[in-house]
């Protein structure tokens, strides 16, 4: 990919709307442009990011044993007429009505339709667990969008639906839905806390949310401290193994950890005071459990082992794609730019050529390029006649974590320069070393 046939609009300055680091960097980094409020073109970086985020969401949830579907985006109205929550859900609802006057919606979520689905093609307890799940653009009449993607309309997003034969084994999908996120979650390099939460429009009782901590989180959040020394790490999970998964579960929940909608002042009260901690955090997730509400709303049942009609008990299990952009910029950014971590980012590397149009210095980064590529990693390489400093500048400013310099001066001693973008150490190497050493720190994110 060459920068001078790439579409990569920046922009030298911020744009007066943006409020928060992730909106204006997503902004001059050239990843989005606004269509309307809460709106947003998602231009070649930034899709490939979205692009990148949206894999590791289907890795992992494919990993648990989930199965990808697709619903469409606009659902009829029925069905929410069906369940109660058509009158009850509020003006972030997008109500259409079509040319045959029949009553439409823009989903904001798919629990109707996914119940209406499975309750049309499962009939026997015998056809369960069934985690079904789909990765869909929605939307949500915001009446204040603000921030970028963070808090738009219009938004990607996994939602998940679990349909169990029993309490017990829906709450067992709960705690596999948790596992998988965690994994999810620290592959893009960030550590987002479950926290008890309130279920809102979803309904239930059991709801945990994932938050990552940053100044300009929405949420007031309520922790001990001691849940940000745990990680999963590179753990092997048997995501049938009830045990395994109540116990991952027990060890990231059983410290208080709650939202400001939760938020027991003489429970974190209790805590020792040197572990008591207050901050912001940007949700990035959330599942629930909500037992038969739906089932039971729209006749989902299916025959039980003793031949009676059960209803399906249920969870949802939503991750907002888009949404952890922002997230991930807004733990990851300095005063220069973007700071991406090796799991999400658009390209691995960045090949700088300092002397475009000389010989020697064109065809060594043409080789690089092609061992690059060969080793099976992204290049962008600025192949453009700007002056080093810009080029630099917009090497900053996009983010990724690993830049390869190549200049006529260190060719004549055989070396390039490989500088890393979160620490700003450079190391000489000559060029196979350099690709190896990429390579070997690549592998551990695939």
């Amino acid at each position: 990919m060459r920068l001078s046939r790439y579409f990569l609009p920046v922009l030298k300055e911020t744009p007066a709307e943006a409020q928060i680091a992730s909106h204006r960097l997503m902004l001059r980094a050239g990843m989005i442009k606004q269509s309307s409020a809460g709106i947003y073109s998602w231009l070649p970086l930034g899709h490939r990011v979205l692009r990148r985020i949206e894999q590791i969401v289907h890795e992992e949830q494919q990993r648990a044993g989930h199965i990808p579907m697709l619903m469409p985006t606009l659902q009829p109205a029925d069905l929410w007429k069906e369940s109660g929550r058509y009158d009850a859900y509020g003006p972030e609802m997008l109500r259409i009505r079509d040319r045959q006057d029949r009553d439409m919606l823009y989903g904001p979520t798919n629990e109707e339709m996914i119940t209406d689905i499975v309750r049309s093609n499962v009939a026997s307890y015998k056809d369960l667990p069934l985690t079904l799940y789909h990765i869909q653009w929605k939307f949500r009449d915001e009446m204040r969008p603000r921030f970028g993607v963070m808090r738009g309309r219009e938004f990607l997003m996994k939602d998940g639906y679990n349909f169990d034969l029993t309490r017990e084994d829906a709450l067992h999908a709960y705690n596999r839905h948790l596992v998988s996120y965690l994994r999810t979650y620290e592959r893009m390099g960030l550590q987002a806390i479950p926290m008890r939460a309130d279920s809102g429009p979803i309904g239930g009782d059991d709801t945990h949310e994932f938050l990552v901590l940053a100044e300009t989180g929405e949420s007031e959040v309520f922790y001990d401290s001691e849940v940000t020394d745990l990680t999963f790490g590179d753990r092997d999970i048997d995501y049938d193994d009830v045990a395994q998964c109540a116990g991952v579960m027990e060890e990231f929940t059983s410290r208080y950890a709650r939202t400001d909608e939760t938020h027991d002042e003489a429970l974190f009260n209790a805590i020792p005071e040197a572990r008591r901690r207050t901050a912001r955090g940007i949700e990035v997730g959330q599942i629930f459990y909500f037992g038969t509400k739906y089932s039971d709303a729209m006749g989902a049942t299916v025959q039980g082992p003793d031949g009676k009609p059960v209803p399906l008990h249920m969870g949802s299990h939503g991750i907002g794609v888009s949404r952890l952009l922002s997230a991930i910029i807004e733990a990851n950014h300095d005063d220069k730019g973007i700071i991406w971590p090796e799991g999400v980012t658009p390209f691995h590397v960045g090949l700088v050529n300092l002397k475009q149009g000389d010989g020697a210095t064109d065809a060594a980064c043409d080789g690089i390029y092609q061992a690059l590529e060969a080793a099976g990693l992204t290049v962008l390489y600025d192949d453009t006649k700007d002056r080093a400093g810009a080029k630099f500048a917009t090497m900053d400013l996009i983010g990724l974590p690993w830049r390869i310099t190549v200049g006529p001066r260190g060719l004549a001693a055989g070396k390039i320069e490989l500088t890393s973008r979160r620490t700003g150490e450079s190391e000489e190497l000559a060029p196979e070393e350099a690709v190896a050493r990429l390579s070997e720190v690549y592998a551990a994110h695939r």
